[in-house]
C-alpha cells in the first residue's frame, strides 16, 4: 500500500505548504536529506494556543501533535514531491508550551509520532526523537515540531 493509499484511509488530506511566518524557508534539502522548519499546532486555521500544566491537557496535545504531524506530511511532499520517496523518518524534535511541572511533553508528541508510524510504516516511520518543555512558543502555540527525513 502507498503512502496515499494509507492517508485516503484514515481520511486525511495534506494542506499545502504554509507561508513563513519569520525570516526562514519551510524546508531545505541537503543530500539525501530533508530538514523541514517547525510547525506549529493549528486549530480551524489559528494556532492551537495553550500551556500544558495550566489550560490544557495531554490528551488534547496529543491531538494537536498529530495536526502537526500531517502539516509536516503535507511540506514534506511539497519537497520531495512524493511521499513515497521518504526512506527513512529520521528525526522529530518537539517543543511543548509547558509549565515547569509539566512532565508529560514525550506524551504529547507520541500524537505525531504515533502517526508517522502509521503513515510510513515501522521500517521508514520508526524515528530517533525529542521532546522539551518549554515557556512559550510564536503565538502562544501549545505544541511547535520539526522533522528530518532521509529520501531514497
Amino acid at each position: 500500500m502507498s503512502v496515499y493509499d494509507t492517508l485516503k484511509s484514515l481520511n486525511i488530506e495534506l494542506p499545502p505548504v504554509a507561508v513563513p511566518a519569520a525570516a526562514y524557508v519551510p524546508f531545505v534539502q541537503t543530500g539525501n536529506l530533508v530538514f523541514l522548519s517547525g510547525h506549529i499546532a493549528k486549530k480551524d486555521g489559528k494556532a492551537w494556543v495553550g500551556q500544558f500544566g495550566k489550560n490544557i491537557e495531554t490528551a488534547e496535545g496529543q491531538q494537536a501533535a498529530r495536526a502537526v504531524a500531517i502539516d509536516l506530511m503535507g511540506t514534506l511532499h511539497a519537497a520531495v514531491g512524493d511521499l513515497n520517496k521518504v526512506k527513512r523518518i529520521v528525526k522529530v524534535m518537539s517543543l511543548v508550551n509547558s509549565t515547569g511541572d509539566f512532565t508529560e511533553q514525550h506524551l504529547v508528541t507520541n500524537g505525531c509520532s504515533e502517526l508517522l508510524g502509521q503513515v510510513f510504516g515501522p521500517q521508514v516511520g520508526a524515528h530517533a526523537r525529542s521532546a522539551f518543555g518549554v515557556a512559550q512558543i510564536p503565538m502562544g502555540a501549545c505544541v511547535e515540531i520539526e522533522l528530518i527525513a532521509e529520501i531514497g
